[in-house]
């Protein structure tokens, strides 16, 4: 059986890497292992640590999900954001024909700055193809929406919309729910519960959708999510004006000026 590492963060569902994939794979049987460093967060950002792993384990589970359906036995695991160190531990504990490294295009790649190609190439002693995922160009076959939700996620108009919006093109549904305010811990909050309903109607209806409980300030999450997900658009649901804090704080302005990206607020008058 032919073994191949797969090292990818971000671009972990682009298509040029799944391609390179199921080229390695081509003609044997294969068993790929793929490891997704964490995103080491941007400084100033007000980010929980289990919000970085909870976006690279999304990021993860769309990729063995792709190479499943083209029928190649994959799993993975998240690894520490040095994407060097967390080659060399994998390499520690199993043996490898093959790794496959992907990065964004130079312009945009931390990792090709750092040298990681390079530096894999001297140190891993066996093939390592440097596959390019350019994910502004395949926007056009598979478009991010970012879904932000509290009280009114699962609510019938919020589902409305992302149905119409999936029947339009293709889509893949990031799904974020602020914890409630005052509830730091989450722990009595009914956020996970209603984030549970809100993936399985969407997924149900056979839409592409992850999702995770994220930070109590909506428009802190929605940052967060800005640099974890690169959403082409974005949809906020919120009780009308009259019973919405985030319509309050002008949630809706604030992130279309400093996205600008399109954001469609959807009006929901009871949630799930």
């Amino acid at each position: 059986m032919k073994r191949i590492l797969v090292v990818a963060n971000e671009t972990v569902a682009g298509r040029p890497l799944i391609e390179a994939v199921k080229r390695a794979a081509a003609g044997e049987e294969a068993d790929v292992h793929v490891i997704c460093p964490q995103n080491q967060p941007k400084h100033g950002y007000v980010i929980h640590d289990a919000m970085v792993r909870d976006a690279a384990e999304n990021r993860l589970k769309m990729t063995i999900a792709l190479l499943r359906e083209a029928g190649i036995e994959a799993h993975g695991e998240v690894m520490d954001p040095d994407p060097y160190a967390a080659v060399m531990d994998a390499l520690g504990d199993q043996d490898y024909d093959e790794i496959i490294v992907s990065t964004h295009p130079e312009t945009r790649s931390g990792w090709l700055r750092e040298g990681l190609v390079d530096r894999l190439r001297r140190a891993a002693r066996r093939p390592v193809e440097h596959v390019v995922v350019d994910l502004d160009t395949e926007r056009d076959d598979m478009k991010r929406t970012l879904v932000v939700a509290n009280q009114t996620m699962g609510g019938s108009a919020l589902l409305d919309a992302l149905r119409r919006k999936a029947e339009e093109e293709p889509r893949r549904f990031i799904v974020i729910a602020p914890q409630s305010a005052g509830n730091g811990d989450g722990a009595d909050d009914d956020a996970p519960k209603r984030l549970a309903h809100t993936l399985a109607e969407l997924q149900d209806a056979g839409f592409d959708a992850v999702g995770q409980v994220a930070h109590s300030d909506p428009y802190t999450a929605i940052q967060n999510a800005l640099q974890f997900y690169a959403p082409d658009d974005i949809v906020i649901s919120t009780f009308p004006e009259t019973r919405s804090g985030w319509l309050r704080g002008d949630l809706i302005g604030r992130v279309k000026a400093s996205t600008g990206k399109p954001v469609e607020h959807v009006v929901t008058e009871r949630g799930a």
